[in-house]
């Protein structure tokens, strides 16, 4: 009897001994898990700005885009016509419709109205895998080509289903971590007033570069400068990577849109961040998050416009 009582008590007080050891390994896998999400996903930092915005937004909307004004008006909007890959978008203010592209067979230019409807085609013949896309007025259009680290330019063709040859566009190329496969230039955005355009690379490592003298070159006069602005990136955007940018002359101020982190930041012209707002349902005003976003634009009316992989549309508004 006394060793069965014996047996049993050091049983129990076995099992209590295990207790506070799983209760401490439980929390120290919460607590390793909450910081590796704060390092991975800058929580502190969007905890930051968004208690400094709060503070602030009667200074700041009226001279910034400030994307917390931003409300959803059509959302994950499915485009007919296009099956796969929609990997940018651009706002053509010439003719006051929206440009995007696709890099999946067959690789095409696309003509969107301000609805999502598809309006037209040009097929691009010859380009590998086109993720970015600029507008740059009178009819020149800008892409990367993230597998080639290149820059073609062309003007749309005046009768639309007119295939877009890669042998007949002129192309800068610029050779950054080639190592680095599937991570190369994915976003781009033209500044008119200043002749520059924006470029981004995804990841490893993320970068940003600003060639200055593009459309004056391509006239004729060869004046091209590259200016390196990653320190805007490693000081202000706090994603794990950048799907595109837009550049918006109201404001002079840049937009980036990570599709990892599901955000869309607002810089300020000197790299400052100035504004941000969340692509994912649980914490913005959408009913799902946005998957795999991968361009975005602003019209001349100020309206948002977001495209994600497959075929997803999305139009942000402010009230």
């Amino acid at each position: 009897m006394n060793s069965a009582v014996g047996h049993h008590r050091r049983k129990h007080l076995s099992h209590r001994s295990w207790r506070p050891l799983c209760l401490w390994a439980l929390g120290a896998a919460a607590i390793a898990f909450v910081g590796y999400a704060v390092i991975k996903f800058h929580w502190h930092q969007r905890l930051y700005y968004t208690i400094v915005s709060s503070m602030n937004t009667d200074q700041q909307t009226g001279r910034n885009i400030w994307l917390p004004d931003y409300k959803i008006a059509i959302e994950a909007r499915p485009i007919a016509g296009i099956d796969d890959d929609l990997s940018a978008i651009a706002y053509d203010y010439d003719k006051g419709r929206l440009l995007a592209v696709t890099n999946a067979t067959p690789v095409r230019l696309v003509v969107l109205g301000k609805d999502g409807a598809l309006l037209e085609a040009y097929p691009l013949t010859g380009f590998q895998d086109v993720e970015g896309l600029a507008y740059m007025g009178d009819g020149l259009v800008a892409v990367t080509d993230e597998d080639a680290q290149r820059l073609n330019f062309f003007h749309l063709p005046e009768q639309p289903g007119t295939a877009i040859d890669v042998k007949d566009t002129e192309f800068l190329s610029l050779g950054i971590n080639l190592s680095t496969q599937n991570k190369g230039f994915e976003g781009i955005t033209y500044d008119a007033d200043h002749d520059r355009l924006f470029i981004a690379k995804e990841k490893g490592p993320r970068q940003l570069y600003q060639v200055s003298g593009i459309k004056q070159s391509l006239a004729g006069k060869l004046q091209v400068s590259i200016l390196d602005l990653t320190p805007w990136v490693e000081r202000s955007v706090f994603t794990t990577d950048i799907s595109d940018l837009h550049y918006d002359a109201k404001t002079s101020h840049l937009l980036v849109l990570s599709d990892e982190s599901k955000l869309i930041i607002e810089l300020s012209d000197d790299g400052e961040m100035v504004s941000y707002r969340s692509l994912q349902g649980q914490l913005s005003d959408l009913k799902h998050s946005a998957p795999q976003a991968e361009g975005l634009t602003l019209d001349t009316e100020g309206n948002l416009y977001v495209v994600s992989e497959p075929n997803l549309f999305y139009v942000f508004k402010k009230p």
